[in-house]
């Protein structure tokens, strides 16, 4: 059995630009596994559901990208999901890792989209849940009652206001329990989280990226599977197909009576998706010429 608790996978390390916290279980093709934004997010808060189902097929990293859980703020010189790229890629070189798996939600999605477009060579195949940077809304605005949430919570930091933008993390608000909530309400809350928080939004405009990833979707050429909730109101359902259109070795999958977590709300259906996508041949998703 595979130690998958908290302490017996944590683990930090120096690279050149940052001082990163990870958690480590598990052998064989390196995977790793890149969470979203929100407020009082982490590697573990975000996967560490399922961290023993990945540990049993894959060497699994669940990286607290700069700045969140554990991992020291780093440089805002550049806009974020660059920075969280470069210290994926400076993590791999620290670990000895030359090619890797990479998994990226919500933001870390962006990232991960970074990391392809920037170190094609350091990956093999790379999973998308509902990735910011790739979507575009075509029929709806930008804004979501998702990031409306998340703004009330950021301007006033309740716990009302926790449990209002969770709830719309998900389809089925009954998967929501107290203790998750009480447990990211008093991670947010920790000394400089959200004003570090605040800070690597704010790279957003005032380094603005000359061209979002949806715009380069085309160069990624890595085997990819992008999953999506239909009923996502962080980032609506629509905004898949822009990117998923222009991506040659992409395949997309919509999940029924799901919102934005679908490693949580989707939990057994979303692992067997991924360990499937990620061990199969390359033939049976590209196909014969």
């Amino acid at each position: 059995m595979i130690g998958t608790s908290f302490e017996a996978t944590s683990r930090v390390v120096d690279t050149p630009a940052f001082q990163l916290h990870y958690h480590e279980a598990g052998q064989g093709d390196p995977f790793i596994l890149l969470h979203g934004s929100g407020p009082g997010v982490s590697a573990w808060s975000n996967f560490r559901g399922n961290l023993p189902v990945f540990a049993e097929n894959f060497r699994t990293i669940l990286l607290d990208m700069p700045g969140f859980g554990r991992s020291a703020m780093p440089n805002l010189d550049r806009i974020y999901p660059r920075i969280a790229a470069d210290a994926t890629v400076e993590l791999m070189d620290k670990l000895g890792i030359e090619r890797a798996n990479l998994l990226g939600n919500s933001m870390g999605g962006y990232a991960a989209a970074e990391f392809a477009l920037a170190y094609p060579e350091r990956l093999d195949r790379l999973v998308l849940m509902g990735p910011a940077g790739l979507a575009v809304n075509t029929f709806n605005p930008t804004d979501t009652e998702g990031s409306h949430r998340l703004g009330d919570f950021m301007a006033e930091p309740t716990r009302e206001n926790m449990v209002a933008w969770v709830e719309t993390m998900v389809s089925d608000i009954n998967v929501i329990d107290k203790d998750l909530v009480d447990e990211r309400l008093e991670s947010a809350l920790a000394d400089g989280v959200l004003a570090n928080t605040f800070a690597i939004f704010e790279t957003f405009s005032k380094y603005p990226t000359e061209t979002a990833p949806w715009t380069r979707a085309h160069r990624i050429e890595n085997e990819t599977l992008i999953t999506w909730g239909r009923d996502d109101n962080m980032l609506r359902l629509e905004g898949a197909f822009v990117s998923f259109a222009q991506m040659a070795n992409a395949e997309l999958h919509i999940f029924s009576r799901c919102g934005h977590w679908a490693q949580v709300e989707r939990k057994q259906e979303f692992e067997r998706l991924v360990v499937e996508f990620l061990t199969r041949q390359s033939a049976e998703l590209i196909g014969h010429g």
